[in-house]
């Protein structure tokens, strides 16, 4: 039995990415070279990681939801550091999001749809609404809710919002877990 049935895990430039024994891969997933992947996290069908030119971290708890794309900038004449992507615990990203060479702290949230882009900062408890686009450099602080085309800060988010996120994390880790069970069945 592989230990990720119908996903495609490559090696490119001698990377091979590493994922947590307790980290659910969904069948249809494509996850490219220099990824890390936590314990406990999800990456839920067709989602694309590829880290061909930099890094992908991702930590523990976290969740990319159904069809999003995650990728990073390498080194070049102009940034000599390149983009990593960044993600930290208990990080929920939605639906299709396109996240890109920034970085997502704890417990931060990426709508439905939405696209961050090179070097934006999603803070901790901070929310990128569903759609939205954080353009590349904007820093969100912590417990606020940005939204719109280029995305802009909309409000604080209160303890009830911030409640919604964790419990959204939770639900996520606990299907995961059905779904891993419900995937080595079906496809051992």
């Amino acid at each position: 039995m592989t230990a990720h049935p119908g996903a495609n895990i490559i090696t490119i430039h001698g990377k091979t990415p590493k994922i947590h024994e307790t980290a659910f891969i969904a069948p249809g997933c494509t996850i490219i070279g220099d990824v890390e992947i936590g314990a406990g996290s999800s990456i839920w069908y067709n989602c694309v990681l590829r880290a061909d030119v930099s890094q992908i971290r991702i930590g523990e708890r976290t969740n990319v939801q159904d069809g999003s794309v995650l990728h990073c900038d390498g080194p070049h004449p102009g940034d000599p550091d390149g983009c990593p992507l960044i993600i930290g615990d208990d990080v929920l990203i939605g639906h299709m999001a396109m996240v890109h060479g920034c970085t997502i702290h704890d417990r931060g949230f990426v709508g439905l749809g939405a696209i961050a882009m090179n070097k934006a900062v999603i803070a901790s408890e901070s929310m990128l609404a569903a759609g939205a686009m954080l353009t590349e450099r904007k820093v969100m602080g912590e417990r606020e809710l940005w939204a719109g085309q280029p995305a802009k800060k909309l409000k604080e988010l209160n303890d009830s919002a911030i409640a919604g996120m964790k419990m959204g994390t939770a639900h996520y880790a606990e299907n995961a877990q059905h779904h891993l069970e419900a995937v080595r069945e079906a496809l051992g």
